[in-house]
């Protein structure tokens, strides 16, 4: 089991003598192997909500736990992918995907079976001596999330994993990543300002209010992929013109209009 639980977290910044409230009393439970996507305006906290499920910030007010225990410090249970690759660029793609497997002393026979095994999963075969400066950005995206799954973590982190990414790569990867999901599920929290993106990708939906970050809505997702079949289709664009792809879209759209609005009076 790992369920993300953000247990009435407030979140202040000190800047300059002035408090600035980031996040107000949020009040979330990601399920176990349940794929959440949050989006927002800007500043509204979504990276925040992050980086504090991962240990890399603390809350103010309240708890973030994972599996019953607060969160304090980075572990081995949270795997993190970033927008930024990340990834050694003085070493292989095994190398940079052997990594954290070194650094957690896994054994060399289990290393080689996990790393081959993540590599054809993720379609990374004939790639696996080459550095990253030799990779396009996609198939950079594709060893920072082969990294991740490698160490066979509860929980996946995913900050706007996609946005360096030029459009018709980020189609090809949200494809890879429901491909994925449904063949390897974990407990994902996924950040991105990208609509469509969260409606494909996500099992439910955080809409949250601009700063003082609050959640606005929460969306079921999962309940009309199921009921229409959206996973019959292989191409995102034919799951796109379904009527109830559409349906979810304008929805969020319009919640995230009306932020947009606020900020205009």
């Amino acid at each position: 089991m790992a369920v993300i639980q953000f247990q009435h977290v407030d979140r202040v910044f000190h800047q300059n003598g002035k408090d600035f409230v980031a996040l107000k009393d949020i009040e979330l439970e990601v399920k176990d192997r349940e794929f959440v996507a949050v989006v927002g305006p800007s500043g509204c906290g979504k990276t925040t909500c992050m980086r504090m499920a991962a240990g890399l910030e603390h809350p103010t007010g309240g708890h973030v736990k994972v599996d019953s225990q607060i969160v304090t410090k980075p572990g081995p249970d949270r795997a993190v992918v970033f927008q930024q690759f990340a990834l050694f660029p003085w070493k292989t793609v095994w190398d940079n995907i052997e990594f954290g497997l070194r650094s957690l002393g896994v054994e060399a026979g289990e290393r080689k079976r996990r790393i081959e095994q993540i590599i054809e999963l993720m379609s990374l075969g004939g790639y696996e001596q080459a550095y990253p400066h030799q990779l396009s950005g996609g198939m950079q995206q594709r060893v920072a999330i082969a990294r991740a799954y490698v160490l066979d973590p509860k929980v996946l982190l995913m900050d706007e994993p996609f946005g360096a990414l030029d459009a018709q790569t980020r189609v090809v990867m949200q494809e890879e990543l429901v491909r994925l999901a449904r063949k390897n599920p974990r407990t994902v929290l996924f950040i991105t300002h990208a609509v469509e993106e969260a409606v494909y990708l996500a099992d439910r939906i955080v809409v949250m209010s601009r700063r003082p970050g609050t959640i606005r809505e929460i969306i079921d997702v999962k309940t009309v992929r199921e009921a229409e079949d959206w996973d019959q289709h292989k191409r995102i664009e034919d799951v796109m013109d379904l009527p109830s792809f559409v349906h979810l879209r304008t929805h969020v759209w319009k919640l995230l209009r009306e932020q947009q609005l606020g900020d205009q009076h």
